[in-house]
């Protein structure tokens, strides 16, 4: 399999937002088959990879939609509005280089009369924001991006210094390669599973939803990104106890779950087993799919490895390569302990 940077860049380069998943669903497909006994897509989207093994069902997934942009109306000059798909803060957007799904490059900027310099990074507002692709009419720009037409953050993926990751969309392409990772180390299983890449995860954990109900797992994992406190601005007492580089981090809670205890267990017995340094993560907000997995049916035990990030929801994510490695070891290892 390709390394980390490389599966990275492939899958960046074809995201897709939320509910447009198709590129990068053809990727994983294609990329975990040589992993998988069957491989199956649903109704939604999501990208279904079974395991098949004698014991109890354990779902293990990552989502593959990104936060992007739709176009919502196009002016005389060809300059393009936009509703955000997933969250954004407005205010760190201007200035952000984009590209349409039809391939053209534009750039968001500010009009002139929001008058940004002077307003507080909580008071911009989206709408005071548009996306210029050079178009000189409206008609140029409706054949090049259509109202209902998606863009991404259009950004490199480098290598950066103490062997981080920069990167678009770690949150959470960089899921579903340490999810690769995992299924290519995994050996012979107990368990029977399923490793999920789902979708619309940014717009409310709408894949995971569906993918668990099938699925009906006995445990489910979800393996997505966490904010870290390793940077300057934030008072101590209310940093997150997580840092970039000293291994994954298994969820004890976040905004939206309480990992249940059985699953905090069998998360810290793996990571021992395959010698694994691993950081306990309290999220102060925000959820991942392991809650959808966990109010699935009458109840599923969950919880979530998580990937240290730096500067989430932007266009320049860092994440750790190493971090990334332990926890594909880590999920692997999780796989097989039986359950």
């Amino acid at each position: 399999m390709k390394n980390i940077i490389e599966l990275q860049r492939e899958l960046v380069q074809a995201a897709r937002p939320s509910g447009f998943e198709t590129p990068q669903a053809a990727i994983l497909k294609e990329l975990a088959r040589p992993f998988a006994d069957e491989i199956t897509v649903d109704t939604l989207g999501n990208v279904i990879c079974h395991k098949k093994g004698p014991g109890k069902r354990l779902m293990i997934a990552a989502h593959m939609d990104v936060i992007g942009f739709m176009v919502t109306f196009i002016d005389e000059c060809g300059f393009l509005r936009f509703e955000p798909l997933g969250g954004h803060m407005p205010a760190r957007l201007v200035g952000t280089p984009v590209r349409t799904e039809s391939g053209v490059c534009g750039s968001i900027w500010a009009d002139a009369e929001a008058k940004l310099a002077h307003a507080k990074l909580t008071d911009v507002d989206v709408h005071d924001l548009y996306i210029d692709i050079g178009a000189k009419s409206r008609e140029e720009a409706e054949r090049l991006a259509p109202v209902g037409s998606v863009c991404v953050y259009d950004a490199p993926v480098s290598a950066a210094a103490g062997g981080n990751l920069m990167t678009p969309y770690a949150d959470d392409l960089i899921g579903c390669v340490t999810l690769l990772l995992a299924m290519e180390q995994m050996g012979e299983s107990k368990n029977d599973v399923y490793f999920v890449f789902s979708v619309q995860e940014e717009v409310g954990c709408r894949g995971a939803v569906t993918a668990a109900w099938q699925i009906d797992p006995y445990m489910g994992i979800s393996c997505d990104v966490c904010p870290t406190g390793d940077t300057p601005g934030e008072p101590e007492h209310q940093r997150m106890q997580v840092a970039l580089g000293k291994g994954p981090a298994v969820k004890i809670k976040d905004g939206g779950m309480q990992s249940n205890p059985q699953t905090v267990a069998h998360l810290r017995r793996a990571a021992e087993a395959a010698g694994v340094v691993w950081q306990d993560e309290i999220l102060l907000g925000g959820s991942t799919d392991a809650r959808s997995m966990q109010v699935s049916r009458s109840g599923v035990l969950a919880g979530c490895v998580s990937i240290p990030c730096r500067n989430v929801h932007t266009p320049a994510e860092l994440v750790n390569l190493r971090d990334v490695e332990q926890a594909a070891r880590l999920l692997a290892r999780a796989a097989m302990l039986e359950l």
